[in-house]
């Protein structure tokens, strides 16, 4: 409880830093790959169902109350209200309006976008318990809040509640994947400027999400203003091209519909058991114009083998283009020109959208549009 020795400001700041220390370890987990769940089936189904909830208040109170559990050990999970009474009663709605609610407004409103939550209908009851079940009409969602603050609660193990709140802040994760983002697209930007977000935006990691994406917006962009291709086909960065039944990462094909060039983006230098391996899938498709765009050059061992097996592969018919994306960044975004320009990094955005890039490489770009 709130008390003169535990002031309501001092558990909104505890509450906060837990929040937000959960939060970016579940950030670090998401940059190493899928998040993995920590919690056994039942308690995992009514931790989906109550972020995921139709009623929009509840989407706020696992967060909420969880946290203030973490920061507080001997709070009671379940209570909404101080007027409550009793033992661990304490003011949940400071702690929903002060902490949650500013962490919902930074992560796209991915919780509902509501400003008050707790003042809202279905949480103006004392606490979290069936006893209140009979004013709520989403009875199901409620029931799932009941089973996992009781849980938690009758648990009574500060590892329960963390172990809780970061399956909470998981399914939150997951849920803001769907977030809408706003790509501020410059009214107009240099070249100079372009290739600098370009930069920036690779600083960060991605298993090659993002040169994926930068590589299939200008394919596009090119094709496209240039009425070179009609269409260029992507593969997304968790399947593999056979999967997906595409012979590389992308595919251009002109206004037949028939693949003129075929594009491979890789994050890592290249080598030559790299080279060879693709360029036997794709002679099997015909194609003749092949780009290699290799982000961190050529395996310094492989150069000189690399270099015989273009100019074997050209004897075959085939053109291997071994070249880097600011290499061939600089040449096409002049081409382009500013309109072109900016058609690009507007199509970036599109590309992060349609293939459900992570939302640290949307927000990531959408941050420095707006820093142009």
């Amino acid at each position: 409880m709130a008390t003169p020795e535990r002031p309501a400001a001092d558990l909104v700041a505890q509450s906060s830093r837990a929040l937000a220390e959960a939060w970016r370890l579940i950030g670090e987990s998401a940059k190493e790959g899928p998040l993995r769940d920590g919690l056994e089936a039942g308690l995992l189904d009514d931790i989906r169902a109550a972020v995921n909830s139709q009623t929009k208040s509840y989407r706020y109170v696992l967060p909420t109350q969880l946290c203030a559990k973490v920061a507080s050990p001997e709070l009671d999970c379940r209570c909404l209200q101080a007027a409550r009474g009793g033992t661990g009663a304490f003011d949940a709605r400071t702690v929903a309006h002060e902490v949650v609610v500013p962490f919902d407004q930074a992560n796209h409103d991915v919780l509902g976008g509501s400003p008050e939550p707790y003042v809202n209908n279905p949480l103006r009851v004392p606490e979290v318990t069936k006893k209140y079940r009979k004013q709520q009409k989403n009875k199901k969602d409620w029931d799932s809040l009941c089973r996992v603050l009781a849980e938690v609660q009758e648990r009574d193990d500060p590892q329960v509640a963390s172990l809780a709140l970061r399956q909470t802040l998981t399914e939150i994760y997951r849920r803001l994947a769907g977030a809408h983002v706003v790509y501020p697209a410059p009214k107009r930007i240099s070249l100079e400027e372009t290739l600098r977000i370009m930069r920036e935006f690779l600083e960060q990691s991605s298993g090659g999400d993002r040169l994926l994406a930068l590589a299939s917006a200008l394919f596009s962009v090119v094709g496209s203003r240039f009425n070179l291709f009609r269409e260029v086909r992507r593969s997304n960065i968790t399947a593999a091209d056979a999967s997906t039944g595409l012979v590389a990462d992308l595919e251009c094909l002109n206004q037949a519909g028939e693949v003129v060039v075929v594009v491979e983006v890789k994050d890592r230098v290249l080598t030559i058991t790299q080279l060879r391996t693709k360029m036997a899938d794709i002679r099997e498709k015909q194609v003749s114009e092949i780009f290699f765009v290799a982000h961190q050059g050529v395996a310094d061992v492989d150069k000189e083998e690399i270099g015989r097996q273009v100019v074997h592969e050209f004897v075959s018919g085939h053109n291997v283009y071994i070249t880097d994306l600011f290499a061939l960044g600089r040449t096409a975004l002049s081409l382009l020109g500013e309109h072109g320009r900016r058609d690009f990094v507007q199509e970036v955005g599109r590309q992060l959208d349609a293939y459900r890039s992570d939302i640290t490489h949307r927000r990531s770009w959408a941050q420095l549009l707006a820093s142009v």
